[in-house]
């Protein structure tokens, strides 16, 4: 597996909760597209679409998982009703790239987090894991 660390910029987000299983957070993605349609044009030239995951799978329950859909908005976008603000914070952030089905990212997850981060020596922050789709998420 290779692994970049890189510095990131803050950033604000516009989010949709999703509680479940993760491989089921498309659903929320859905409704953050359509919320956000209107400006999809003008947020896709710069915003990133994210995905916050916030419990550890292996000592949650599947039905208790709680997860974000996001997409980097400007600071002074006015969040559409039904969205939710939230901020990711500047810092290191360790990334590495899945090309395949969506199907295999608990795969990809599970050996980024228990393989790669204890041996690398480096720590997991206080912010929620980031996924960053570089394609439609849903």
């Amino acid at each position: 597996m290779q692994v970049e660390i890189s510095a990131h910029p803050a950033r604000r987000l516009a989010t949709v909760r999703h509680v479940g299983p993760y491989n089921q957070i498309g659903r929320a993605f859905a409704h953050l597209g359509h919320t956000l349609g209107p400006w999809m044009p003008e947020l896709a030239e710069t915003g990133a679409m994210l995905a916050l995951y916030h419990d550890d799978p292996r000592s949650v329950p599947p039905e208790a998982l709680r997860a974000d859909a996001a997409m980097v908005v400007p600071e002074d976008f006015v969040l559409p009703p039904g969205l939710t603000e939230q901020h990711l914070p500047a810092g290191r952030y360790a990334s590495t790239e899945h090309v395949g089905p969506y199907e295999q990212l608990g795969d990809v997850w599970q050996r980024f987090m228990g393989e790669w981060l204890p041996a690398s020596g480096e720590r997991a922050g206080a912010s929620p894991a980031v996924e960053t789709d570089l394609n439609n998420p849903e």
